[in-house]
């Protein structure tokens, strides 16, 4: 999921647990400010390791405390978008 995507995805799912307009989350700011409380951050854990395969510690949102920071850490355990770019034909094939 290209980052761009994933701060969306994270925005959403943190403004949905809340109870909030996603418009309403400034991804740099931190969760807590918005009164995101532990059984918060496990069940977004749980959402990111339902939705991105990824298995996460609870504490993620506390080591990781704004939607940036917290869009910046998966991205580098997500693996790169796949493109759709052709491979090139083998030269010097029969």
């Amino acid at each position: 999921m290209p980052p761009h995507d994933l701060r969306r995805w994270l925005t959403e799912k943190v403004a949905d647990h809340l109870r909030m307009p996603p418009a309403d989350i400034d991804p740099a700011v931190k969760l807590r400010t918005y009164g995101m409380e532990s059984i918060h951050a496990i069940t977004l854990c749980v959402d990111i390791e339902e939705t991105l395969g990824l298995l996460v510690d609870p504490t993620l949102a506390y080591d990781h405390p704004t939607i940036d920071a917290l869009t910046a850490h998966l991205s580098e355990l997500l693996p790169p978008p796949q493109t759709n770019t052709p491979r090139p034909l083998p030269t010097g094939t029969p």
